[in-house]
């Protein structure tokens, strides 16, 4: 799948230069097959020979998009009542998502699918934190299908919406509505599927729906706020369907891609602020898009008020609640390992080492349980944090701990009062 578009181009004496459609496609071989690559040509030759690439996109991949015969333009009513009818924001596009290295590999995987729906990357799976991007892309892809191929029938919904409306069509006796309406389409983008937990009879009706689907080549694409893994009480038959395609994330955004996205919402709002107080908001917010945008708002909104020039104090003033307000959100797993082991008297390498006996091992699989809790660090991130151990380590301590609390009541006290010291220290 990855190879199928690199060709040769062009060689010097101890480096060979492949073409690639994409960023995308560079940036998977490069993680996938690179090293592969480079150990079999050396082997061919006996001397090192390096690869690079450059981007050009193939006849193939240009034709598939461009050449469609039923195209219609974005700016049109016929295109406006189509995304209205399938649920799209039409205000979503790929043209004013702002990339960065924290997004490129799931906004060009959603490029791809909006240009080959069916065909590639399917399902495929979106996740990360609040405010990072997730539902943008999601209906970026809805839009750009309907633009590009109308006569597909696309439907987006939020994971607690399409529940809400299974349960009424239930009360009423219709839910073969429910069916002809989810099973008969094109492109299906459900958000948030974190809302489906402990939701059984939803989770068996999606759980079809997505075979029928896969089944017809129909394309499917999810968000999530976590790995799909990390998700409590969803049945393993369904988190294998979520993940049987491909799976990207997105995570917080870099310094400059932040100034990006503000500076291009002041093209939006017809407003000038310095670039001194753009760099103050992006140092000071580090959490997500949604809350430096809410910021930059604050700053726009008191100059057409007040009529007053923002200069750095002014700016730091007018946004010490907001300042205040994230910083306190971000609860590090450093800080818990800090209350951890002050709580139960050990030290912070204890938490990290290698020590099994029961004074270690019940307080370290209790900061990873809080970690889990407070934080929005990954299974796979959090054992790292604890001497490297893998996801199933963490997993494992989460599920210890959750029995625990069931048979000492002692234990579910004493993550309470370390919640409450973590939380009133940040």
């Amino acid at each position: 799948m990855w190879l199928k578009y690199a060709k040769y181009h062009s060689a010097q004496d101890d480096q060979i230069i492949l073409s690639v459609p994409s960023t995308f496609y560079k940036d998977q071989i490069k993680q996938r097959y690179l090293d592969i690559l480079i150990e079999k040509l050396s082997s061919f030759t006996g001397e090192k020979i390096s690869i690079d690439f450059i981007i050009e996109k193939t006849k193939k991949t240009t034709s598939t998009y461009n050449t469609h015969q039923k195209t219609i333009k974005s700016t049109s009513d016929q295109y406006k009542e189509y995304a209205k009818r399938a649920g799209i924001n039409i205000r979503y596009t790929f043209k004013n998502f702002v990339l960065g290295d924290n997004n490129r590999f799931a906004a060009n995987a959603s490029i791809s699918i909006s240009r080959n729906p069916g065909k590639t990357y399917n399902p495929c799976l979106i996740y990360g934190g609040v405010g990072l991007g997730k539902t943008h892309l999601l209906h970026a892809v809805g839009g750009e299908i309907i633009k590009c191929f109308p006569s597909m029938k696309v439907v987006y919904v939020t994971a607690e919406n399409f529940t809400n409306e299974f349960i009424s069509l239930i009360k009423e006796n219709r839910v073969h509505h429910f069916k002809e309406k989810y099973r008969k389409t094109d492109a299906l983008l459900i958000d948030d599927i974190h809302f489906l937990q402990k939701k059984k009879e939803t989770q068996e009706e999606l759980f079809h729906t997505f075979n029928v689907l896969f089944e017809n080549k129909k394309q499917m694409v999810f968000t999530c706020d976590r790995p799909v893994t990390e998700i409590k009480d969803i049945t393993e038959r369904l988190q294998n369907r979520f993940t049987r395609g491909l799976t990207v994330d997105l995570q917080p955004p870099s310094t400059e891609t932040a100034i990006a996205i503000l500076r291009k919402k002041m093209v939006e709002y017809e407003a000038r602020v310095s670039d001194e107080v753009l760099n103050l908001i992006c140092q000071k917010i580090t959490t997500n898009v949604r809350d430096i945008e809410a910021a930059l708002i604050k700053i726009i909104a008191y100059t057409n008020l007040v009529n007053e020039k923002i200069t750095i104090d002014l700016a730091k003033e007018i946004l010490k609640d907001r300042f205040t307000r994230v910083n306190k959100k971000q609860i590090l797993i450093q800080d818990i390992q800090i209350a951890v082991a002050s709580y139960f008297n050990i030290s912070t390498s204890d938490l990290k080492g290698k020590r099994k006996n029961r004074s270690v091992v019940l307080p370290r699989q209790i900061a990873m349980y809080i970690a889990r809790e407070l934080t929005d660090a990954s299974m796979t991130d959090i054992g790292l944090e604890f001497g490297g151990r893998d996801h199933t380590t963490v997993i494992h301590a989460c599920q210890r701990v959750e029995n625990q609390k069931i048979s000492d009541p002692s234990i579910e006290t004493s993550i309470e009062n370390l919640k409450i010291i973590i939380k009133e220290e940040k």
